[in-house]
């Protein structure tokens, strides 16, 4: 078996030799870059398995162009890698393709705890028997890992698809934080609740008419979330 191949994009010689260590030393292949525009034509001509972005980089273009060009063609996992933590920036990460983030400096442990989980994820079985969900004028077509929106096509992210998913396999019903955390990220992310209000709030933005006052995806204050449908629907 090929080993997984994983591409590290970071201008700190530093940091992506404590990276490529890691990962060498748990069966992956690594390379690296410190160039933005070089790092998008490795992940086309190298197809590596896993990418992992620092968001600022010395040259041209930052690690949010980067991931933002390299969604236009590959649907490679990205963790972005960030000294920053505001929201804004977390939304901002999702919104050009982010699959999850590390925040710098980060432990091997928290490392490989993050990478399992992200490549666990991404590789995981379709759902079976079921070709379609459907939520009033939202439709979740599972075999194409297609959502629409009164007929509109919304485009998520892979991780902002499972986890409307995942609310959508239990539509109509209260899923508490730790549930959908552990079923959507896994077990390692069972307390990050900050992480689970973000990817919320912006799945509301591409899908409810008014995110500030949801009546699809609702909060259910201290408990979790429940995805809104009408019971014929259910």
């Amino acid at each position: 078996m090929n080993k997984p191949v994983a591409l590290v994009v970071d201008d700190e010689p530093k940091l992506v030799r404590l990276v490529q260590e890691i990962l060498l030393a748990k069966g992956f292949s690594v390379i690296s870059t410190g160039d933005g525009e070089r790092a998008i034509e490795m992940v086309a001509m190298e197809q590596p398995d896993l990418l992992l972005l620092d968001i600022v980089l010395t040259g041209k273009i930052d690690g949010y162009e980067v991931a933002r060009r390299v969604r236009a063609f590959s649907t490679i996992p990205i963790i972005m890698l960030t000294a920053k933590v505001q929201e804004s920036d977390l939304l901002r990460g999702f919104d050009v393709g982010a699959d999850d983030y590390i925040t710098k400096p980060f432990s091997s442990k928290e490392l490989l705890a993050r990478v399992r989980a992200l490549l666990k994820r991404t590789s995981r079985d379709e759902t079976k028997g079921v070709a379609e969900i459907m939520c009033g004028e939202l439709q979740i077509n599972l075999d194409r890992r297609r959502v629409t929106m009164a007929g509109e096509t919304v485009h998520l992210t892979r991780t902002e698809y499972n986890l409307l998913h995942e609310l959508a396999s239990h539509r109509n019903q209260v899923m508490l934080h730790k549930q959908i955390l552990t079923a959507v990220w896994g077990s390692e992310y069972r307390d990050d609740l900050d992480y689970l209000r973000a990817y919320i709030r912006y799945l509301r933005r591409k899908l409810e008419i008014d995110p500030a006052h949801p009546q699809l995806i609702v909060t259910v204050q201290g408990v979790g979330y429940m995805l809104e449908c009408p019971q014929d629907n259910s």
